[in-house]
């Protein structure tokens, strides 16, 4: 009964997301293979196939770790990793060139996935986080195919929708032999939609096991010149931004001044194409703007000297890196109900790590750094500049919070070992 809803609601949406794909130029890649036109290139025929799922950069950026000891452990895997994304397809060809191949997730037709799978016909199916497409685990079940559930989690905001649906889900969860999890809260949360208990391991975030690297896979940082940065000033950061929280943030950066004229604010939009729009509200308070993608060129902006800028960060898997050049880091999503963004990125380089109310998608993280003493929950922008102010002025302080940050990264790394132990019966069977 529930699937045949669910069918009837794609099939008479089906005008619409044809529509949406043809219209949004990011989706208009991979428009073939999401319509199951066309098929990703066939493996040899040696080679047994492992699908993974991540839906966008974030989600492969996490499952690196475990897909690279995967690959080092069963050669004979041939694996190929599906995003929706964009940016999930530049993160997997940038980060795991010649170890996994990248295809677009098919829509979740029944006809399309299943065309999807008899090509594919992968031994295995492994979906990061929580992307629950019904018909996609389904027809794998049908197809004897075991899917996992890897790097788990459920927000709030999804748990209370699923819960209203809750007998669909026990039958969607049902398609899963295995489902490792970040949190209790997740294992929880999971059991109450209807999975079978023995099948929930909690065994943590695979982003504790994340090395920081470059956009093009090796091992730098980005030094002060590439942003524009001169001596004696002060590098604040402000990754994975949205709008609203943007105005906060900047309101904050004309607080600061007062006491630190050096200070220097970074800003990573959330959606670099929102760069241009960020760039207005900017100017509206009166600050020069720097776009890191035209430092360098004849058209830079780059500000001789030192005065109060905002750099924009508009260009693609830097954040990352940049935080290593930051004294104090915001990590956004978190002063609008977003519920937060990737914490660990800045804590893994040992710098104190600010953020908002809003961390329902990270909050287990959120915890591990209150409680440590390496993070700090602020209301507004008003009560960051305070904190921030103290923490300039305060370097034993500074030293002490990225200390413990950097030691919450440390205590809790070894989640892609407990993800393997569990994996090895499956992935041996293959």
């Amino acid at each position: 009964m529930w699937y045949f809803l669910y069918n009837i609601i794609l099939l008479v949406s089906a005008p619409v997301i044809i529509l949406i794909l043809l219209l949004k130029k990011r989706c208009r890649r991979g428009f073939g293979q999401r319509l199951g036109l066309a098929l990703p290139e066939e493996f040899s025929s040696d080679k047994e196939v492992l699908w993974i799922h991540a839906v966008s950069m974030g989600e492969v950026l996490a499952v690196v770790p475990l897909v690279t000891a995967i690959h080092h452990a069963y050669p004979h895997l041939a694996i190929i990793i599906s995003t929706i994304t964009d940016t999930g397809r530049e993160a997997v060809e940038q980060r795991l060139s010649g170890i996994a191949r990248h295809c677009y997730l098919p829509l979740d037709w029944p006809w399309v996935v299943r065309r999807f799978i008899r090509h594919l016909r992968p031994k295995a199916f492994l979906v990061v986080e929580t992307e629950l497409w019904p018909n996609l685990l389904k027809e794998l079940q049908a197809h004897g195919v075991s899917s996992v559930l890897v790097n788990g989690r459920l927000s709030t905001k999804s748990f209370e929708r699923y819960l209203r649906v809750k007998s669909f889900m026990k039958h969607v969860l049902s398609s899963f032999s295995l489902c490792l999890v970040q949190s209790d809260r997740d294992a929880r949360r999971l059991i109450a939609l209807g999975a079978k208990e023995e099948w929930v391991h909690r065994t943590g975030n695979m982003k504790f096991d994340v090395e920081l690297v470059g956009i093009d896979g090796q091992e730098h940082r980005i030094g002060p010149q590439l942003v524009d940065l001169h001596d004696g000033e002060i590098l604040i950061v402000a990754g994975s931004t949205h709008p609203k929280e943007e105005e906060e943030l900047l309101s904050c950066y004309q607080d600061i001044l007062e006491e630190y004229p050096q200070a220097v604010v970074l800003m990573a939009p959330r959606h670099i194409e929102r760069s241009d729009q960020l760039e207005d509200t900017i100017r509206s308070f009166g600050f020069e703007v720097v776009r890191r993608s035209r430092l360098g060129t004849h058209e830079s902006g780059s500000i001789a000297g030192t005065r109060p800028r905002v750099i924009v960060l508009d260009t693609r898997g830097e954040l990352a890196q940049v935080y290593a050049l930051a004294r104090v880091t915001f990590v956004g999503g978190t002063f609008v109900p977003v519920g937060g963004h990737n914490l660990l990125e800045p804590a893994s380089w040992g710098k104190p790590v600010l953020f908002g109310p809003f961390t329902d998608h990270c909050q287990e993280i959120a915890d591990l750094l209150l409680e440590s003493g390496g993070g700090s929950q602020v209301r507004d922008g008003r009560e960051m500049a305070s904190l921030v102010v103290n923490i300039l002025s305060d370097q034993p302080l500074a030293d002490r919070m990225g200390q413990a940050a950097r030691q919450v990264v440390l205590d809790n790394q070894g989640v892609v070992k407990r993800n393997m132990e569990l994996l090895r019966p499956l992935l041996e069977k293959t």
